[in-house]
Formats: structure tokens, C-alpha cells, sequence
């Protein structure tokens, strides 16, 4: 793809949680077409340039946002577009007959904790930016989804309901928005490869959730019969399709939830 296609040289993009995994992908993307970047997060990544700003941002707490975006506004002088990246999955099951009140069982903490992260900064985030987008008449949002925010996924049960309720967002405010000439829109990841986010305690508890051990649920990560392209994605093809729908040249899309999952569905 030539670099120039998209045309989105010196925009600026606003990234949550860009540090590592998709975030950074995308981060490395917009920066590789020639877009400025503003990472979001806890922590500082790996990747440096010079077009790349990092604001420590707790995406959940407005000041901090409202800092991040006068910093970026500052640093750049506009905004043109916000992703949405910034996410947490607890792996836990609804019931445990065998352990009533066990580690893997949801409890209030994992709840509140997945829905502060995952739909709160959302909503935080779009809330603030948009203000700068309505302005210019003109903006962005992608908001990051995931195939089981569409399909539901065993032990992710409260992780799902995070995503479905994104997707509604989704719906919900392009609707709203579109008279303003701000899209919004939705990226819905399947299966990929592996990253530093797909921690062993992660993998215990999804193990756990599905009755097998994590060598099994590790085995079944590699085992890519039920995804007709007949791999797993890659974090820089999740990131392509941001960056395009970031462009104008997706200008006539909005409300929408793309499945990227290699053709797997629920069948």
C-alpha cells in the first residue's frame, strides 16, 4: 500500500492504551503513515518518535483525560480522531458448582473493574474528544471491540458484555454524530497472535473456565481449524484496518462493527 493513499499525513490521532499490544500496532501504523500519535496510557512503550507524544493517562479518571487532550491540543494544536483501545479481560465463569465462592467465580470486584476500564473510558474519552471534533465539524472515533463482544466467548462472560455494550455506543452515538460530520465506528479483533498481554494467570483462568488444562488452551490457540483462512490475525492487520477507517477514504462509513476474525463465526 502506498504510504500517501490514505492521506492522513499530520493528523493527529489520539490512541488508549498504545503501549503495548494492538494500541501499539496501531500507534506504529498511524506513525508509519506519517500521522502524530498521542499515546495514552499507564506506561510509557518501546516504540519512540518524534511524532509520537506519550501523556501518562488513567483513562478512567476525566482529569487525566482532560489533561491528555489539552496536551495534545497543545503539542499539536488539533485533534482529528480518537481510538478507543484501552481494555482489560478477567477470565471468569458465572458459577462454579464445585467451588461456590471460588477465584474463578465473577465477583463484584472483577465486574466493576472490567466495566470501569472498558466501557467508562470509553465513554469518558469519546465524550471529551468529541467536543474538539464537533467543532471542526470533521472527526473520528474507533472504538475496539472484539469477536466476543458479537459471539460471546466461554469464561469471558463479563469481558463480552464489556464489548456488546461498546458496540452499542457504536450504534447509538454515529447517529447522533453524523450530523455533525463525526463518524464513529467499531474494529472487532478474532483470534491473534500471541503478545506479552496473554499472561499465565490469564491463561489459567481460561483454562479453568473451559475444563482443560493451559497446555490444552494453549494447543487450541495454534489449532486454527475453525477459521476458514486458516490462521491466526495479525496485530498489524487489526491496525491497517483502524488506520483506514481513521482516513477519509472510509468517509462514507459509519455505525458499523467490523468483524477481523478471518472469516470465524459462531458456526
Amino acid at each position: 500500500m502506498a504510504k500517501d493513499w490514505l492521506n492522513i499525513d499530520d493528523r493527529v490521532f489520539i490512541v488508549t492504551g498504545g503501549s503495548s499490544g494492538i494500541g501499539d500496532a496501531i500507534v506504529k501504523d498511524l506513525i508509519g503513515n506519517h500521522a502524530k500519535v498521542v499515546n495514552a496510557d499507564l506506561k510509557e512503550g518501546s516504540f519512540k518518535d518524534d511524532n509520537l507524544l506519550f501523556v501518562q493517562t488513567d483513562v478512567t479518571k476525566r482529569d487525566q483525560v482532560e489533561h491528555m487532550v489539552a496536551t495534545a491540543k497543545e503539542k499539536f494544536g488539533t485533534i482529528n480522531g480518537l481510538v478507543n483501545n484501552a481494555g482489560i479481560n478477567i477470565p471468569r465463569i458465572l458459577t462454579d458448582p464445585t467451588d461456590p465462592d471460588g477465584k474463578y467465580v465473577i465477583n463484584e470486584a472483577n465486574f466493576d473493574k472490567m466495566f470501569t476500564i472498558n466501557v467508562k473510558s470509553v465513554w469518558l474519552c469519546s465524550s471529551i474528544v468529541v467536543k474538539e471534533l464537533v467543532k471542526q465539524h470533521k472527526g473520528v472515533i474507533v472504538n475496539m471491540s472484539s469477536e466476543s463482544g458479537l459471539e460471546g466467548s466461554q469464561g469471558a462472560g463479563i469481558y463480552s458484555g464489556t464489548k456488546g455494550a461498546i458496540n452499542g455506543f457504536t450504534r447509538a452515538w454515529a447517529k447522533e454524530l453524523g450530523q455533525y460530520n463525526v463518524r464513529m465506528i467499531g474494529v472487532a479483533p478474532g483470534v491473534l497472535e500471541a503478545t506479552g498481554l496473554r499472561t499465565l494467570s490469564y491463561e489459567e483462568g481460561l483454562a479453568y473456565s473451559r475444563h482443560e488444562t493451559v497446555e490444552q488452551l494453549r494447543a487450541g490457540y495454534a489449532k486454527t481449524s475453525t477459521i476458514p483462512l486458516g490462521r491466526s490475525g495479525k496485530l498489524s492487520e487489526v491496525a491497517d484496518l483502524v488506520t483506514y477507517f481513521l482516513s477519509d477514504r472510509s468517509s462514507y462509513m459509519t455505525g458499523q462493527t467490523v468483524n477481523v476474525s478471518g472469516g470465524k463465526s459462531r458456526g
